[in-house]
This record gives structure tokens, sequence and C-alpha cells, in this order.
């Protein structure tokens, strides 16, 4: 095993090889975008998804996409300490933007069918999840369920000794447009408890009965779907896990999808300091105030994303540490928004066409979204109380 510095000296000088340095756009030229959800067309989810894999499969095929996976999965066997080195060196650099099914097929899918998945699943999708051959979205939340992922309704039956029928409706969908596998949460018992009663499987988005339609926001993009499952067919072979132990498969995934929250709206917290800066006035006392707040809010989220990066190196369930960093994000969203609020005044609410101005609407629009995204407040906020503050759960009436 390399140095940690022997090896980010290395990691640069790949990246350096790929990639131009990232630089800092003068102030008013570039992009003015700060879309919390990205509102693409198909085709330019397609385009920008080819993208994005076009880098990560050369990354993987020069030995840094695996670093902390098993030498069989092309990976290096590295500490986890050396992923986040590798991260830390890849923003210097002018790289392809990784969207959300990246991270849901690499960290979240990838992982869930190396523990739960038979020896044929794990050689046909690991090593391929992990080049992203194949790309994986989540098909879990359902508009009755909620938050209670065991509440589910979508059937998957028995037909024949070795196959199954799925029926259902799946909401909330990133990348169902253009991945290639659906990791679904099924009831197969209703008759049990209803954590005892669900299944996982690995549903083809390409196979028949299997319909994905858009799903239009108040930001007039249409970043997630809806997907429809009518008399979808599969094997036994697409199940992930034993019959009835989904709710058991779906914790592994939803444990790793935490771990990414605590980063949240960081980048247009700064892009809103940023805003307050090239203002051409003198900010009053109460603006002065609230940017600043807003600076403070943003260290400190930075130092509960170390906290959770800290748990997971020392080998350590986040959870409470990650419930926390999901907070700070969502707080440090709504209060980015209230600065720019305060900073545009009227100049948000008109599209002048002036940079930095009415782009602003995809934000405000769009940060309540995660309040509910990736567990909502009030799921953190019971974790925090059973977890750290050792408080009992109440009794359902």
């Amino acid at each position: 095993m390399p140095e940690l510095a022997q090896f980010i000296e290395q990691a640069t000088s790949w990246l350096a090889g790929v990639a131009a340095p990232r630089t800092e756009s003068p102030w008013g030229s570039g992009s003015d975008s700060v879309a919390v959800f990205e509102n693409w067309t198909e085709a330019q989810e397609r385009a920008e998804t080819d993208r994005v894999r076009a880098y990560e499969r050369a990354k993987f095929d020069a030995g840094w996409g695996a670093l902390n996976w098993p030498r069989d999965y092309g990976g290096r066997e590295l500490p986890l300490s050396y992923v986040l080195a590798f991260r830390r060196a890849e923003e210097a650099f002018d790289l392809p933007k990784r969207t959300e099914m990246f991270s849901v097929t690499q960290q979240l899918v990838a992982p869930t069918i190396d523990q739960w998945g038979t020896e044929e699943q794990r050689e046909r999708y690991v090593r391929a999840m992990l080049r992203t051959d194949v790309i994986a979205c989540q098909l879990f939340s359902e508009t009755e369920a909620g938050s209670d992922l065991a509440a589910v309704r979508t059937r998957a039956v028995r037909s024949g000794d070795d196959g199954w029928i799925l029926n259902g409706h799946k909401v909330w969908t990133s990348g169902a447009r253009v991945a290639d596998i659906g990791v679904a949460v099924c009831r197969t018992d209703p008759a049990v408890a209803k954590h005892a009663g669900l299944t996982m499987f690995l549903v083809p988005m390409d196979a028949p009965g299997v319909t994905v339609r858009p799903i239009r926001q108040m930001t007039g993009g249409s970043s997630f779907n809806e997907v429809y499952l009518d008399n979808v067919r599969l094997d036994d072979g697409c199940r992930l896990g034993p019959v009835g132990k989904g709710w058991q498969v779906a914790l592994t995934v939803l444990a790793a999808e935490r771990l990414d929250g605590a980063n949240l709206g960081l980048a247009n917290a700064d892009r809103a300091i940023a805003l307050a800066a090239n203002l051409d006035r003198e900010l009053t006392e109460l603006e002065r105030d609230r940017v600043a707040d807003l600076v403070t809010r943003g260290y400190v989220q930075r130092v509960a994303a170390m906290r959770v990066a800290a748990a997971v190196v020392a080998g350590r369930d986040p959870g409470p540490e990650a419930s926390i960093g999901k907070l700070l994000a969502t707080d440090t969203m709504a209060r980015t928004s209230e600065v720019v609020r305060l900073l545009l005044g009227r100049d948000l609410a008109a599209d002048s066409g002036a940079w930095g101005t009415f782009a602003w609407t995809e934000h405000l629009l769009g940060a309540p979204g995660y309040r509910i995204a990736g567990g909502t407040d009030e799921i953190q906020h019971n974790i925090i109380a059973e977890r750290v503050l050792g408080l009992p759960k109440e009794p359902r009436p």
C-alpha cells in the first residue's frame, strides 16, 4: 500500500493527464445555474450520463475507480481514507459533475448486491456497476407509504416454479429514464407484519410492463420520475436476498445513502456569499448579519461532514452523525434561500436576463425538497433522539 502522500501525488498526476485544472470563473461569467435538481430533457440527461460515464470508466480502468474494493472487482483494497483523499484531489480539476445515479449505483446498489446477491448476481453486476457499464436507480418510494418504507404496496407474487409478477407504482425516482436496473422493494406476503413481508428485486428497466413518466416539479423541470410496474414478469434470478428479507436488504441501501447528505447545499451557500460580495452596493446591517450567519453555518456543516467521514474511516456506522449532518444541510439550504431573497429583492422575481438573479429561483423552489429526500427531517430527529439521547420510542395510538 502506498503512503498517503505518495498516493495523492500519483492521483494528482493522473488527473492532470485527463482534465484541466479547475479555475474560478470571474463573477458574472459562465453558468449561473444553482439548480438543486437538474431540469434536463431525457436527451440531455442521456448525454450528461454518457459524459460522466466516460470519465468513470477511464478512472476505473486506470485503477482509480474502486479504490477500497477487492481486487476481484477491479479494486485496490485501500482504506476509505484513500477514497476520500482521491475525491479531494478531484475537486481541483474540471471534471464532469456526477449526478445522483452514479452515487446510487456505485455507493449504494453495488455494495448491497455484493452483500446480499448470489454469486451469479455479484459476477454480473458488481464490477459492471463500479465501472458504470450498468446504471441503477432506486424503486423504493410510493405515494401512500411516505417516509414509512415498510408500508409499500407494490406486490410481487409467485408465477410458476421459478418466476414472479410485479405490479405497483413507484415515485420520486431519479435517473429512471436512463437507468438499466431498478432496485425495487415489493410486498410478497401481506399476511405477516409489514417489515417481514418484503422482498427486493432487480428489475430491468426495459422489461415489458415497466413505464417511466417524468414528474413535473414547481421549478418547471422534471428531474424525478414515477415508475409503473404492470404485470412485469421476472425470473427468480432477479430476486435480491431471501424472500421476506427485503427490509434488511433495504436497510443496507439506506445506511449507505446517509453518507452523502452532510455536504448538500454547500456550493450554493458559497455562491450566495459570493453574491453578497459582488453586489454594486453596500450591505445593510441586517444583510451583513445574515451573510455572516450563513458563513458560520457553512463551517459548522463542513465540520459535521468531516465527523461523518471520520466515523466511516473508523469502521463505525455514522447514523447519528449523518442525521445531524443532513439536518444541518437542509437548514443551510433554507438559510441560503433567505439570504438570496434579502440580497436580490425584486430582482429575483422577474427573468430580466441579468446574470445570477432569476437563476436563484431554482434553488428557492428546489431546496425544500431536501427536507423530504434522503430521509425527512422528522426521521433524522427520531434517529438522534433514540441513538444519541436514548429516548424511548413512543407507542403508536
